[in-house]
């Protein structure tokens, strides 16, 4: 989640020892004092947060197929400033290292994302056009090189990178145990609080099998607060994959477009290269 810094205390002690050497010139040495427990890097960080964000992440880490639908809310402001709610459903499966299928039938213009690796590959039903464009081996960098290529952003991705732990705990300012709930993903789950200098998060975890039931998101330094809703349900963990699952058929039978920022300016005409004389 791109927390970028940490926050570290440091205590003044200076006069403290001062008066403590001037007690011991007069005194006998007094008895070892008794240990002392090691604070916590911040003060506004729990333990206990912690070790239920970390059990999640080690379980997300630890399967190497992963499927699961996402209910994502988004928020965003009008023109007379209310703020509007869009909602769209996305059918996820995902391969570790670097394989991921992305089918999103509704709210708005339906999409098929996928990515095996190699290549990724946009296809937009409505119009039946493709786009493709080669893409790095690591996961992480494929999904910046979609959204700065193509605006194609999958906030669910947070947790299926390699080690969701160090991406939801870097740079943390603050993280809390909420309490429990009974009424999110119809299971019983934690609720943990966390932020940084730029988000604030709050996450329902199942307390049975430790996987994300819905996530809450700001954003308060961004224009607008945006703020993001995750509900996830139908998870499948390890279970088997077919290769095809990551490529469309629509590759080879699909007129095909540029893939770019849908406001990105039309590209120029290609020229034919002029004919050699004999």
């Amino acid at each position: 989640m791109a927390f970028p810094h940490k926050i570290r205390f440091f205590a003044w002690i200076g006069m403290g020892l001062l008066l403590a050497m001037a007690a011991q010139a007069q005194q006998p040495p007094p008895a070892a004092p008794p240990p002392k427990h090691t604070a916590p890097e911040h003060p506004a960080i729990e333990p206990a947060a912690l070790e239920i964000l970390k059990a999640a992440s080690a379980r997300l880490a630890a399967a190497k197929a992963i499927s699961f639908s996402a209910l994502t809310t988004y928020e965003h402001p009008a023109r007379s400033g209310q703020p509007l709610y869009y909602t769209t459903l996305s059918e996820v499966v995902f391969q570790r290292p670097n394989k991921l299928r992305v089918i999103t039938p509704a709210d708005g213009p339906p999409s098929e994302f996928y990515y095996d690796g190699r290549v990724m590959v946009a296809y937009d039903p409505a119009v039946d056009l493709v786009a493709v464009t080669d893409a790095p081996a690591n996961f992480e960098a494929a999904m910046k090189q979609a959204l700065e290529s193509a605006a194609i952003y999958f906030p669910f991705a947070e947790i299926l990178v390699a080690d969701p732990y160090a991406n939801l705990s870097e740079g943390l300012t603050s993280a809390f145990l909420v309490g429990q709930s009974k009424l999110v993903g119809d299971t019983v789950t934690d609720i943990v609080a966390f932020a940084n200098d730029n988000v604030q998060a709050e996450i329902w975890i199942g307390v049975e099998d430790g996987l994300p039931r819905a996530i809450r998101t700001i954003y308060p330094k961004e224009p607008g607060q945006g703020r993001t809703e995750i509900q996830f349900s139908n998870w499948h963990l390890d279970a088997d994959v077919a290769p095809a699952a990551f490529t469309t058929p629509h590759l080879t039978t699909s007129p095909r477009m540029s893939f770019a920022r849908p406001d990105a300016p039309p590209s120029p005409p290609v020229k034919s290269a002029p004919a050699k004389q004999q």
